[in-house]
């Protein structure tokens, strides 16, 4: 903002110019605000979260304090893992998502209402299950699949009703994503796809939903499993608990679900790099490298999913599985080199 000069005598001589900015002078836009191919990323907004989601991470973060406490003090087992193993789990990824999504609904403006709403919904949704799990486990007995009475029975109709709802609230909150602009076009795509994916990484977990033929021909009580190949309740990963010895269909609906956050991880570690790279600081150049990256993930979480249906445990990969994943590896990083290659030369071309 200028400053007008104070009034003098018509007989003094010409005011001395002030050192302050004239009134016909333009504001210079902050280099975020300018949509250069290689400026800084727009700066996004800090501070505006939905509160529910946090108090639901909070919450989480208790459970799994309490969880791994319990994992060391209470030494029963429920088919296989520590009884403290599955809410350990999930609470800390419904942490991860629901700070995630807290984030996300906090930098819209056209639909907030609408993903707030939908936030509001998950909130509910992942604290119906996560009661049932947590208290399934401290009372010694199983939580997903389990039908053997008419008690087990509902506690898992509650629990599936609410994946089904929880996966219809992420879809209505993802919408509202392709409503906003994000930061700059990378960071917009990366957030996007993130969360498309992730909406196929829930859906993958209805696989498990259905009886197995072993089920059907013995029943006791369980319809639905995670294992391909076994019976749940073989050897596993530490905590994770993936089988080691056959097909886990939780393998590729974990990897899908948090899409939301490692794809956007992912850019912004490019951001980091272009510190130093300065070949990264050039915006479509990272956009190439979020599309690049989003297709990898996509084709191995398409790898996975297909791995586990054929009963084939992650650390035990068939020839043919091994292939698939180095084709990934080599086609992703050859068009990440050639977007470089390609952008490079286009700003060489301009600059020249």
């Amino acid at each position: 903002m200028s400053t007008a000069s104070p009034a003098v005598p018509a007989a003094s001589a010409a005011p001395t110019p002030t050192p302050s900015a004239p009134a016909a002078s333009t504001p210079t836009a902050s280099p975020s605000s300018v949509p250069t191919p290689s400026g800084p990323t727009p700066a996004l907004r800090s501070g505006q979260w939905h509160r529910p989601l946090l108090r639901l991470a909070a919450a989480m973060a208790l459970l799994a304090v309490v969880a791994l406490v319990a994992r060391f003090v209470d030494p029963r087992e429920i088919t296989g893992a520590n009884a403290w193993d599955k809410p350990l789990k999930f609470a800390l990824s419904t942490l991860i998502y629901a700070v995630t999504w807290s984030w996300l609904i906090g930098q819209l403006d056209r639909g907030r209402r609408i993903a707030s709403l939908a936030g509001s919904g998950m909130v509910v949704l992942f604290l119906a299950e996560i009661v049932i799990i947590a208290g399934a486990a401290a009372v010694g007995s199983t939580s997903h699949f389990n039908v053997s009475t008419p008690l087990h029975a509902a506690m898992w109709t509650i629990m599936a009703v609410s994946i089904s709802a929880l996966w219809v609230a992420s879809l209505v909150a993802a919408a509202q994503l392709f409503r906003n602009p994000l930061g700059d076009r990378a960071r917009t795509l990366a957030v996007r796809s993130g969360a498309v994916i992730a909406l196929m990484g829930l859906a993958l977990g209805f696989l498990m939903t259905g009886p197995t033929a072993d089920q059907l021909a013995d029943y006791r009580g369980i319809a639905g499993a995670h294992t391909v190949g076994l019976a749940d309740g073989g050897p596993g990963l530490p905590v994770l608990g993936w089988s080691t010895v056959a097909g886990d269909l939780r393998i590729p609906h974990f990897i899908g679900m948090h899409a939301l956050q490692a794809i956007p991880l992912a850019l912004i570690g490019i951001e980091l790099l272009s510190r130093r790279i300065p070949a990264l600081r050039d915006a479509r150049l990272r956009s190439a490298l979020v599309w690049i990256g989003t297709g990898a993930y996509a084709a191995v979480l398409a790898l996975v999913t297909v791995q586990a249906l054929a009963g084939q445990s992650i650390v035990r990969p068939d020839g043919l599985t091994v292939i698939a994943g180095v084709a990934i590896a080599v086609v992703t990083v050859a068009a990440a080199v050639t977007a470089a290659v390609i952008t490079g030369r286009r700003a060489r071309r301009i600059s020249g």
